[in-house]
């Protein structure tokens, strides 16, 4: 904001120290003076009041009742004026205000997007704002929703390594071979085709909402491909040759893998009007669209690949 007057009171130190008067009692007197102590609360049922003691106005307002502010002194026990401890005052120009954010000086520039979204808008400034020269000793962080964002996909990333290697390990134990779950890890990356066709066709951002939806699209995809594995492998126990046995099984699970996943693609369609689900409903809707039909092929191609199997 803009600068404002500020009296300026020079204290005396000499003669504080000979009558007895500290710098905190200067301050009080004239807090008291123009703008009042907190003498007690007056409790209103929940709330508490403050009672405020103070002067008269005519009192209270102006630079020229500096002088006639009174204060106690307890060396010599009484009321002294308060010119008899300080060298006058004089009158300079201060901030009104001065925000601090982790202990350093900052100045806050906002603003907020009429249509589209925050992250959209975001793009659009970027570019121009950090091309701006500042002077020495100043830099530029980025705030709002931007930090927000940033902030909630760090701490859910950090757990999301643990996460899938629990997933790794329960393959592993589900299978008892390591190849399966590297077939079925494998597969995953299949999610970022759909994902990334969706997010541009609806023009949707890759923020948290996004990132929830696609965490929860590693799920379901594992479960795809572990009915397909666990598939071939009741083929192959039936005594059918190992490629017929890939063959059958991948077809055998297309109506049962399809229905599921577009039972859950359309579930989600509600949520492509609302603005915060939106993003997420995009991500679970085009990823699994896409990752499904990739699935049933790319997964018994990788199957082949690794375990040898030839026609």
């Amino acid at each position: 904001g803009e600068r404002v007057k500020t009296v300026n009171v020079q204290m005396s130190e000499a003669r504080s120290r000979e009558i007895g008067v500290s710098r905190s009692e200067i301050g009080q007197s004239l807090q008291m003076n123009f703008s009042g102590a907190i003498a007690g609360l007056y409790r209103d049922k929940d709330n508490l009041l403050p009672i405020i003691l103070r002067p008269p106005l005519q009192q209270r307002q102006g630079i020229d009742n500096f002088a006639d502010v009174q204060i106690w002194s307890n060396g010599i026990g009484r009321f002294i004026p308060i010119e008899q401890v300080t060298d006058g005052a004089n009158t300079i120009w201060e901030d009104s205000a001065i925000y601090r954010r982790n202990r350093m000086r900052t100045i806050t520039i906002s603003c907020q997007q009429i249509t589209g979204t925050a992250d959209t808008l975001f793009n659009q400034l970027r570019g121009k704002i950090e091309a701006v020269k500042l002077p020495h000793g100043y830099f530029l962080e980025w705030g709002g929703e931007y930090e927000k964002s940033t902030r909630a996909n760090r701490k859910l990333m950090s757990k999301v390594p643990y996460a899938l290697s629990l997933m790794f390990i329960i393959s592993v134990i589900l299978f008892n071979t390591l190849r399966h779950s590297v077939i079925i890890f494998l597969g995953l990356p299949l999610i970022l085709i759909g994902v990334t066709i969706g997010l541009l066709v609806f023009n949707q951002p890759f923020g948290f909402m996004a990132t929830l939806g696609f965490l929860s699209l590693v799920g379901m995809l594992i479960k795809n491909e572990i009915v397909l594995l666990d598939q071939i492998n009741l083929e192959i126990e039936a005594g059918k040759e190992n490629y017929q046995a890939v063959i059958d099984a991948a077809v055998s699970r297309v109506r049962p893998v399809s229905m599921a996943a577009f039972t859950t693609v359309f579930g989600m369609t509600p949520l492509l009007w609302d603005a915060f689900f939106a993003a997420m409903a995009v991500t679970i809707m085009a990823g699994l669209t896409f990752a499904t039909i990739l699935t049933l092929v790319v997964i018994p191609v990788i199957y082949c690949t690794f375990f040898q199997v030839k026609k």
